[in-house]
């Protein structure tokens, strides 16, 4: 995969913040050598956080974020600044960008607050440096620039880099779970949901992790699994599915072969597979009226047989006997108030990079409510959780 087509969730997030007129937007086009962000002497010229996924050398694969001033006033701004301060629950790194001709303010330091309670990565960098008699020294992660003449922005990409570096590597998806040579047998069911003529994104990675370690993917549908199985002269390392034909595999793979499927890896890959099988439990307690949420962190065309908003919602009501009242969000809408729901039933987060999909774990943790994702919650409902679980020991025990 090059880096070019590289997903959206794969690469960091880098995310501009500050107060109106410090020079964001200018900032943002000198950093990304591009004119991505409108650039005006008009306070809150940026309304709405603009994105851009690009390979920006020596970072490689990035998505640059331009948030509106954090200072906006009035109704409209109101709802910018909280458009701003959603945008950190998927950034990696944040740049607080200041006006070097006046400092930090009380603003700047609320954000600084907040990259601190977030434990985020940020740089403070003093834009319009050009503009001063002479550049002081500079502190720990802070740097002197200029938008307009390009002084230190090299240097801004460099740190920026070192940041990037020191950020801890995403969990294994599959290569640590078979060996190279070894057969792994993928189950991608085609019915009228899948997309035509292409693969979901886990799918996707799963296979491309496979390749690049040696490891031999063989893909079928449900309908040619046994077939398969059968084809094949040793049992295959392991067999992955997606979740909604869980049942139907694993009724038709023998015990001895591992089986898991694609949102169970895609949650381990996030980090988030422990809490999304503690949070799977809480089914059972499920009553009429509770509220559920069903959360995609993707857009999509729901149709007939759409799993978040169809297949899920029917199996939760056989599995409880209950009628629940169930809440869909999709894409960036999450809701704010986490509280009234009973419980989040989240999808693999393929399209979230594992910072936005560990943030709204830990915001559903923090509002005492449990979480799980779609792989998980079908294998505890279909009473194969711990089998699609036994090449995770560990997590396993937690049954």
């Amino acid at each position: 995969m090059s880096l070019n087509q590289t997903p959206s969730g794969e690469r960091i997030h880098i995310a501009f913040f500050g107060c109106r007129n410090a020079g964001k937007s200018s900032l943002v086009n000198a950093f990304t050598g591009q004119q991505l962000s409108i650039v005006s002497d008009v306070k809150g010229t940026t309304t709405d956080p603009v994105k851009k996924a690009m390979e920006l050398l020596p970072l490689g694969p990035v998505v640059i974020i331009d948030t509106p001033g954090i200072d906006d006033s009035g109704r409209l701004g109101e709802q910018r600044v909280k458009r701003t301060k959603d945008i950190l629950s998927s950034a990696d790194i944040a740049i607080l960008t200041v006006d070097a001709s006046l400092g930090l303010n009380e603003v700047d330091k609320e954000l600084i607050n907040l990259f601190n309670e977030r434990k985020l990565p940020y740089i403070t960098v003093y834009n319009k440096s050009d503009l001063l008699p002479k550049i002081p020294p500079a502190g720990k992660n802070e740097i002197y620039a200029s938008a307009l003449s390009g002084y230190n922005i090299n240097e801004l990409k460099e740190m920026t880099a070192r940041l990037i570096k020191e950020k801890p590597e995403n969990l294994p998806l599959v290569h640590d779970l078979a060996a190279g040579g070894e057969i792994i047998v993928l189950v991608i069911p085609i019915d009228k949901s899948a997309p035509k003529g292409r693969l979901i994104l886990p799918q996707q990675q799963v296979i491309r992790d496979a390749l690049d370690n040696g490891i031999i993917p063989v893909m079928c549908r449900n309908t040619e699994l046994k077939q398969t199985l059968d084809s094949l002269k040793t049992p295959p390392a392991m067999v992955i599915t997606d979740s909604q034909a869980f049942k139907e595999v694993a009724e038709t793979v023998p015990t001895g072969i591992p089986l898991t499927s694609f949102s169970i890896l895609m949650a381990r890959y996030k980090g988030n597979l422990t809490p999304s099988v503690k949070g799977a439990s809480y089914l059972k307690s499920i009553k009429d009226g509770d509220k559920i949420l069903i959360s995609e962190g993707c857009t999509h065309h729901r149709q007939c047989e759409d799993i978040g908003s169809v297949k899920l919602p029917n199996m939760i009501r056989r599995f409880t006997g209950a009628n629940p009242d169930i809440t869909l969000s999709s894409g960036i809408e999450f809701p704010d108030n986490l509280a009234e729901y009973k419980m989040i039933i989240h999808c693999g987060a393929c399209m979230l990079n594992p910072t936005e999909a560990k943030s709204r774990y830990k915001r559903a943790q923090k509002a005492g409510v449990p979480i799980t994702n779609y792989g998980t919650a079908i294998a505890y409902m279909n009473g194969i959780l711990k089998r699609s679980l036994s090449m995770f020991p560990d997590i396993a025990e937690m049954l």
